[in-house]
């Protein structure tokens, strides 16, 4: 069968129902967090170097074999990492194909899809060269920074469905200050891992900075971001049609994942409380990028159409 038959045997296939389309999306946005926290759990149970090589478990073996020097249980914490990567992989997948059987194609639709098997895959491979690093501090923040940013675009790819076979609205964005204080939350989060005891195996080299010193940086960072949630509230009340549903779960997530942050800190880091608020890191981007979403359309809106706006004499 030529190329060129396969297209149009698949050009010819039904359009896939809006619901159906956005259910994958929203799979793929829960699969991309829970595999942040998997990673997570990962680290805190000691298992990053469970499977000492990638991409096979052990030379010679894909799956856990047992090992004098490798307990089985972190074993299977790690190899169960890279199978829930697959089903990862498979959603992010389906997320393609549906955007790519809607018509009319939509470009930004369909680059967002495009985004997720491909991020999948890159995440693969920084997940093999941080094994292959023995979990070096910054690999492992390389590998959680990567995690975010496919949170982030697939909270775009949930938004950017077109419905009513109408383009999603994509306006002005106006959130950078929220946005940029975000992602000084995440950098200098990674930063506090890398400093903190839970690097994924005991023989790991840390982030040689003061940890207590990076948490106050971070927790800095995140009384900064929730300042600049009160000044967008304030932006918002002179809007039409805000997005109040979106800001109030934003801003409940983000105290709820300073308290989680503050509780972590005053109880010495326990392993349950590390993977919550990786957790809650995954939601608290999710709610911004929703956020995001929600004052683009609200601005997209009510900008006045080319009919609308005043002719000039």
């Amino acid at each position: 069968m030529s190329l060129a038959s396969l297209k149009a045997r698949i050009d010819r296939l039904p359009q896939p129902s809006y619901r159906l389309q956005v259910g994958v999306a929203i799979a793929v946005v829960a699969t991309q967090a829970l595999i942040a926290m998997t990673g997570a759990i990962v680290r805190v149970t000691g298992s990053g170097l469970g499977c000492p090589t990638w991409p096979e478990c052990f030379p010679g073996s894909m799956v856990p074999v047992e090992h004098p020097e490798y307990a089985t249980l972190n074993q299977w914490i790690e190899y169960g990492n890279r199978l829930f990567t697959g089903l990862v992989g498979l959603i992010a997948g389906a997320a393609l194909v549906l955007a790519y059987l809607h018509r009319p194609r939509d470009r930004r639709y369909l680059r967002l899809a495009l985004a997720m098997p491909v991020g999948v895959v890159i995440q693969a491979i920084i997940g093999g060269l941080t094994v292959r690093m023995e979990l070096l501090w910054w690999t492992v923040a390389v590998h959680l920074l990567a995690s975010t940013v496919m949170v982030w675009l697939a909270t775009l790819l949930v938004h950017a469905i077109p419905r009513d076979g109408r383009p999603a609205p994509a306006g002005t964005p106006l959130l950078y200050l929220p946005t940029g204080l975000l992602v000084g939350i995440l950098l200098t989060g990674t930063m506090v891992t890398g400093a903190g005891p839970h690097g994924g195996d005991p023989d790991t080299p840390r982030l040689d900075l003061p940890v207590e010193t990076l948490a106050h940086l971070h927790a800095a960072m995140l009384y900064t971001f929730l300042g600049s949630l009160v000044l967008i509230g304030l932006w918002l009340r002179g809007t039409t049609n805000p997005p109040w549903r979106r800001y109030r779960v934003l801003l409940a997530v983000a105290l709820a994942q300073g308290a989680i942050g503050l509780v972590q800190f005053w109880t010495g880091v326990p392993e349950l409380l590390v993977s919550l608020h990786v957790l809650g890191a995954m939601c608290v981007i999710i709610a911004t990028a929703s956020l995001w979403c929600g004052v683009r359309r609200t601005a997209r809106e009510t900008q006045p159409s080319v009919a609308e706006q005043p002719q000039s004499a």
